[in-house]
């Protein structure tokens, strides 16, 4: 089913202005006070019932080396051999949440919990047999050829685990702030002390696997290749063909015709009042239509490289982060700069705020047409403690009615919801957050779950 989406650009809010904003200092003018009250306002109205759900944060120190150094190293891991990949993320305590072996996967994701009062890592040790082999020269020099091999890939993985944690560790610091301004304007300190009783948030690197990444991991698959190719990856890159035919010579990057998919999934058009909208599939996706279940979640605007590893502006010049407005029945597809942080509500702020703040119902599409291209993202889930209660006596439970009645935005309604199960099928009052995660992953992804059939 294709819709229409306009493109969104969200709330920027300066770094400077987050963090005067957060803090508890009186300003030195009346002019700044009421700039800031009126910031506020905004920030509320952004991740409100009536706002998007989502805003960014500009300007943050460092941020943009960091990202930078860091998301490259999403498609590098997602290609690696297994065994390759294994070792490298347990050297920088990185863990994997999805069947990294499923060859048809969409994305690889690669994680680890970050921690507010950061304490030495326990020292992970690598057990061996301590059998010494005396076997001939022959096994001794492979040996050798495949530890060389592991230098030169361990030389390139050398800051992974350093700049996942120190990026990690700044957006951790967003959405302690940011939970702080809205517990300001809300009253209390119900998110702020929430995100603080859980002690860590969960870091996740994904690579959204391009068409040329799947065929790439199948091509290995077939080929099998020994120790002794001192590839970087799990195979020289090789001349392959799509399911379509299309032929794609791999170590030029350009394709072999018109470089153009057969589809006509996604194609950009400029409506006649000059906002920038785009025709986007329900079905050709990334990542599945859900909301997080946490309190905020913090990305980094992504990253598109091409097959070859070089860095690309977006296709049409937006993220393919896609929100669902429940108030007007429509997509949006959300634009923001290279250097910001998109910060969304998550369901546990819905509840915690009472309703105040407004979790985003959202999803990642795939470019069509640009099936060279992958997608790299960052992304930080704050969520409170395993066994923070919830109650939801004063929770509205009434939804949004939408003010259109067109056909189309009801269809668009309706394939939406029809994969997401609703909060009141998966929120009991007196739960406990462990119990809610367990419940709404249940529902998602378990037997009886939509997407989970997908």
């Amino acid at each position: 089913m294709e819709v229409e989406a306009e493109i969104l650009e969200p709330l920027e809010l300066q770094f400077s202005d987050l963090v005067l904003l957060s803090c508890s200092s009186r300003v030195s003018s009346l002019k700044e006070h009421k700039r800031l009250e009126c910031l506020s306002r905004a920030v509320m109205e952004s991740l409100g019932p009536s706002g998007p759900g989502l805003l960014a944060v500009t300007g943050v120190p460092k941020a943009s080396a960091l990202r930078r150094s860091l998301l490259p190293f999403a498609r590098k891991l997602a290609l690696l051999r297994n065994e390759d990949r294994r070792r490298i993320l347990k050297d920088h305590y990185l863990g994997s949440d999805v069947p990294l072996k499923n060859l048809d996967r969409s994305v690889s994701s690669f994680a680890s919990l970050l921690k507010y009062e950061q304490s030495p890592s326990s020292e992970i040790t690598f057990s061996g047999s301590g059998h010494k082999d005396e076997g001939s020269h022959i096994v001794k020099q492979e040996h050798l050829n495949i530890d060389r091999l592991h230098d030169l890939q361990d030389y390139e993985f050398t800051n992974l685990g350093d700049t996942f944690k120190e990026l990690g560790l700044c957006m951790m610091e967003l959405g302690l702030q940011l939970a702080q301004v809205c517990d300001k304007a809300i009253g209390g300190q119900e998110l702020e002390q929430s995100i603080l009783d859980s002690c860590t948030a969960k870091g996740r690197l994904i690579h959204y696997h391009s068409s040329v990444d799947h065929l790439i991991l199948k091509e290995a698959r077939r080929m099998k290749p020994s120790t002794k190719g001192l590839n970087r990856y799990c195979l020289a890159r090789p001349n392959v063909s799509t399911e379509s035919g299309q032929h794609i010579q791999m170590n030029s990057g350009r394709y072999n015709g018109d470089g153009q998919m057969a589809t006509d999934d996604f194609t950009l058009q400029t409506s006649t009042n000059g906002v920038r909208a785009c025709r986007t599939s329900l079905s050709n996706l990334w990542q599945q239509w859900h909301y997080d279940y946490g309190i905020f979640t913090v990305l980094t605007t992504p990253m598109f490289l091409s097959s070859l590893e070089h860095e690309c502006s977006p296709p049409d010049e937006h993220t393919y982060l896609q929100i669902f407005d429940t108030n007007k029945n429509k997509i949006f597809v959300i634009r923001t700069s290279t250097e910001s942080f998109i910060v969304q509500v998550g369901e546990s702020a819905d509840i915690l705020s009472k309703g105040k703040l407004r979790s985003t119902l959202h999803s990642v599409c795939r470019p069509v047409g640009h099936e060279n291209l992958s997608r790299e993202s960052f992304v930080v889930f704050l969520q409170p403690a395993w066994g923070k209660t919830f109650t939801i006596s004063e929770y509205p439970t009434a939804g949004v009615i939408s003010n259109l009645s067109d056909q189309e935005s009801h269809k668009i309604s309706d394939e939406i919801h029809r994969m997401v199960p609703p909060l009141s099928a998966r929120l009991k009052d007196g739960m406990t957050f462990v119990e809610f995660s367990r419940e709404t992953t249940k529902q998602y992804y378990g037997t009886s779950g939509v997407q989970s059939k997908r």
